[in-house]
């Protein structure tokens, strides 16, 4: 569970909904080059650069991280690189890299909903969204990522999602709601009725 609430800076704004800046193959080498918050980039690392160590030995990748938030991502593995930019655009939508590690597992993706779309340019609109979906205490996104058995982040102007591929599209459809006005006790209600017909195939 993650809800953090940050000064975006211009940076930001610009590349949290096109986080790939660009991807090229060169001799036996694919690379990606992606842009994080500057805020994000100690979390990225880890202590003593235990987080960036920890992601490179699981997916065979190289990580090369600049102090203004640039990252570039080379390895020999398509796939493994795939995933590792996943990891890292989820750390740096806000995720607990806890959290974030979990992408290495299978079927596990992570969707990002731009809260732009809706509030446009309006704070007022984008914080009453923010608050909509974390709702009172944190207890309106607990409920979800329950139901859902995936992981939330409200962070700056997105709203990210983790877990397994069938219930990220359910928590998305959530959290949907909830921003097109939909009451809580609605959107609860969706959940339950389509986790009963997945448990009894109806």
């Amino acid at each position: 569970m993650e809800d953090i609430e940050t000064n975006e800076e211009l940076v930001e704004e610009q590349n949290e909904d096109q986080v790939e800046q660009d991807d090229y193959q060169t001799d036996e080498q694919f690379a990606y080059q992606i842009k994080i918050p500057e805020e994000r980039v100690a979390v990225l690392i880890g202590t003593a650069g235990n987080v960036k160590n920890e992601i490179e030995k699981e997916t065979g990748s190289n990580l090369d991280i600049s102090a203004e938030g640039d990252v570039q991502i080379t390895g020999s593995d398509a796939l493994n690189l795939f995933v590792t930019r996943e990891i890292v655009r989820a750390i740096g939508r806000g995720f607990n890299p806890e959290y974030a590690l979990e992408l290495l597992k299978q079927d596990y993706v992570l969707e990002i909903m731009s809260l732009k779309d809706i509030a446009g340019k309006s704070q007022k609109t984008m914080e009453r969204l923010k608050g909509r979906v974390i709702g009172r205490g944190g207890k309106s996104r607990d409920k979800i990522e329950s139901m859902t058995n995936c992981n939330i982040t409200v962070y700056g102007k997105t709203i990210g999602i983790i877990g397994e591929t069938s219930d990220v599209s359910l928590a998305r459809q959530a959290v949907a709601m909830l921003l097109q006005g939909s009451m809580h006790k609605t959107v609860f209600k969706f959940l339950e009725d389509k986790l009963k017909e997945a448990r009894f195939g109806m």
